[in-house]
């Protein structure tokens, strides 16, 4: 296990500010600075490299999301965003110094439109939950980290993640269409398009794998692929309604 953070080396009166100045528009329970409440959020699946932030905030609206940023870029105060923390790169590991961004309250599921293939959801919603919630639409989100189950699309997102099936469909990547966010200034920001297209530099595939130093995610448009059982039942479609009729003999 590797070594935490000394909590003697975190500046208590920084410490106090900074959590005074975010608790002036968050809620309370959303504001975290004790040790006995940051110390779960010290590390990532990487536990080799640990730190005790200095604080970790919780939002729960864009808006919110956004004067954190703000608020932290006017006070020098650097700032990690965290998906679930099942990361095994160290992209989720605190400054102690500064504050933990978790997006685990963004978890709402937008919508699933089925003749687009594409779910557009919340960064907080668990990889397996886009495939369960397209599965009725025949459709499912191929990319598959080994951490599906408890990964978070916004997590992906900020690593690129792939899994066994990025052979033949790609990474995230290659599987996501639109996402909106913030800068680390909270400046708003949207990048690519739902559409086939869009225009100008590809600034999506730059975003995406920048472990949130370029973007902190509030939404994601992801597609999704037909299921197999949906693919064999268009096929069976297909195939019984194009037969030609065979005559009657004379």
């Amino acid at each position: 296990m590797g070594e935490a953070l000394p909590l003697e080396r975190i500046d208590i009166a920084r410490q106090r500010e900074v959590a005074k100045a975010l608790r002036a528009f968050l809620p309370e329970r959303a504001v975290l600075w004790e040790e006995e409440d940051t110390r779960p959020y010290e590390c990532d699946g990487l536990t080799a490299y640990r730190q005790v932030p200095m604080v970790v905030t919780l939002p729960e609206t864009e808006e919110q999301v956004q004067r954190v940023l703000q608020t932290c870029t006017a006070m020098g105060v650097p700032v990690v965003p965290r998906g679930a923390g099942t990361g095994l790169s160290g992209g989720a590991l605190p400054p102690g110094d500064g504050v933990l961004l978790s997006m685990a309250k963004f978890m709402r599921i937008v919508r699933v439109d089925s003749r687009a293939r594409v779910a557009v959801v919340q960064p907080g919603v668990r990889n397996a939950a886009i495939s369960e919630a397209a599965a009725p639409y025949g459709l499912y989100y191929a990319p598959d980290p080994s951490s599906q189950i408890a990964c978070t699309i916004g997590g992906n997102v900020a690593e690129n993640s792939g899994g066994v099936h990025c052979l033949k469909y790609g990474l995230t990547v290659h599987n996501v269409v639109r996402v909106r966010g913030f800068t680390m200034r909270g400046e708003a920001i949207e990048l690519g398009s739902e559409a086939p297209d869009a225009p100008g530099y590809d600034l999506l595939a730059l975003a995406i794998g920048s472990e949130g130093m370029l973007i902190v995610v509030t939404e994601v448009a992801s597609s999704c692929c037909p299921s197999r059982n949906a693919r064999a039942s268009s096929w069976r479609r297909l195939t019984t309604s194009g037969r030609p009729a065979r005559r009657s003999p004379a």
